[in-house]
């Protein structure tokens, strides 16, 4: 949903003239918000041009921690400077659960009027626009899948904060005792979300006052695990939202000593979390691009009878530049864990129509309606950056359409899974390592269709992560080598 009127700075006095003050939050490269209170007489001076934001937040990783490789943006040779950040004023909301005090998310720039290339929104809208000035735009839909822990009552409280702590809780006990939401695998129950009616209610009544709609709202299979499908709309407007969705829930189950957990995989043994991305391309019209008028006959594959040629050279630039862009996807360690065989987890280069075990599920005619033709890109964990995941795809499939590639391919049959013999993508990165070595290579299309600086940067950040891994000692490492060498 968006803003009937662009919001102008012009009409900023009459829209706050009640508040005394205002939020404002930018994305980090792990797509956590990273912001500050205002009071109102200091946005009101900096809503057109910006205002000194202080650059670490692209310095350090998600705890905070400076990274030991100095990247460009923001290091000590430069001081940590400020970048200039710029409200959008059309990302406006009030927080519900903050007694509706004013909010806008914060775009950043250097030297003036350029992006910081590491800037999720900024990446987003550069992306985007290589569409828009050819008089197209995309659409997008974002699915996040989430576990809920619920702290013993018994763990203690503080004044400023009267639900159990997690952190307190997992300083006294090791982290499998951390006890789920609810009990169970109940997939798509109407009834296991009475046990939490409350808090279920509150979230999707507050994602609406918010302007983070669903589209639906139901528990998943795993103990604790929900399901959320954000409203579908434009591919910048719905990674916003997706990230905003997550602050929404974490502020709600504050107040029901509720912890939501986004990590792909939580818990050994079970699914992880998803986030899959649906996609699509649009003309000026709104019309569906990907949608073939009139059925091909002679189509190479049954499964894209329906698909329109720039459908076609869509997905084909995804499927060639997959495996070089997997860190935007898969940003973590343990994005890794869920990426395995036999947990409903793309593994390899795959297509299909309808096919949820591939890594791109072709949704057309017959099993949809022509306008709501589109992909849907599987491999993303609920871990991932939306504004990255949605960059990524989109860059690829307009390189694919620009050099009018062919898909490289067959798709996947009914009853055939990845990883078998009718599968002949190649099998994905199986560490961030591995994802890392070959997104920062020479001759990525990460590279290509990204540039240096944003491949440094991130690449650098993720190799960051993949540094504190290898020392770090495990639990399964104490429990299986404490006694036996």
């Amino acid at each position: 949903m968006s803003l009937t009127n662009p919001l102008t700075v012009e009409a900023l006095p009459d829209l706050l003239k009640d508040d005394t003050k205002v939020k404002l939050a930018g994305v980090d490269v792990d797509g956590m918000l990273r912001g500050k209170l205002v009071s109102k007489k200091k946005f009101l001076s900096v809503a057109k041009e910006g205002f000194g934001f202080c650059s670490v937040i692209f310095g350090w990783d998600m705890h905070d921690r400076t990274y030991d490789k100095e990247l460009k943006i923001s290091n000590k040779q430069n001081g940590y400077r400020d970048l200039i950040a710029v409200p959008d004023l059309n990302s406006f909301r009030r927080i519900p659960w903050e007694d509706d005090v004013p909010f806008f998310l914060v775009s950043f720039f250097e030297d003036g009027s350029k992006p910081v290339c590491a800037d999720p929104r900024g990446l987003l809208k550069t992306t985007v626009g290589k569409l828009q000035e050819k008089g197209y735009n995309a659409m997008a839909g974002a699915e996040l899948e989430f576990f809920q822990f619920k702290v013993p009552p018994s763990t203690s409280t503080t004044a400023d904060s009267p639900s159990p702590s997690v952190t307190s809780f997992l300083n006294q006990n090791p982290p499998h005792a951390l006890p789920p939401l609810t009990e169970g695998m109940f997939g798509y129950s109407i009834t296991r979300p009475t046990l939490n009616k409350s808090y279920y209610h509150e979230v999707y009544d507050v994602c609406a006052k918010f302007r983070c709609d669903l589209e639906g709202w139901h528990t998943e299979s795993g103990p604790g695990v929900y399901e959320a499908a954000l409203e579908f709309g434009q591919i910048s407007e719905m990674a916003d939202r997706a990230s905003l969705f997550k602050y929404v829930v974490r502020s709600v189950a504050n107040g029901y000593g509720i912890t939501p957990c986004f990590m792909a995989k939580p818990r050994h043994g079970l699914p992880g979390n998803s986030g899959h991305t649906h996609v699509s391309v649009v003309d000026k019209d709104g019309k569906n691009l990907f949608f073939r008028d009139e059925t091909d006959a002679n189509a190479k594959y049954p499964d894209i009878a329906q698909l329109s040629d720039l459908g076609r050279h869509f997905l084909a630039g995804i499927l060639d530049g997959l495996p070089d862009v997997m860190p935007m996807l898969a940003p973590t360690i343990n994005s890794y864990k869920r990426l395995v065989e036999n947990f409903w987890a793309p593994v390899t280069v795959s297509w299909g129509l309808e096919h949820r075990a591939a890594s791109v599920r072709l949704i057309a005619p017959p099993t949809s309606k022509p306008g709501a033709t589109r992909f849907e890109i599987r491999v993303p964990g609920a871990d991932a950056n939306p504004y990255f995941v949605m960059s990524a795809i989109l860059a690829l499939g307009w390189r694919g359409v620009e050099k009018k590639l062919e898909i490289p391919i067959p798709p996947l049959g009914k009853g055939e899974d990845v990883g078998t013999g009718a599968d002949r993508g190649a099998r994905l990165a199986k560490s961030l390592r591995e994802a890392t070595e070959r997104f920062t290579r020479k001759d990525s299309i990460a590279r290509e269709v990204f540039g240096d600086d944003f491949v440094d940067h991130f690449g650098g950040t993720r190799e960051n992560e993949v540094r504190l891994w290898d020392e770090a000692v495990t639990d399964w490492e104490l429990k299986r080598y404490i006694e036996t060498v």
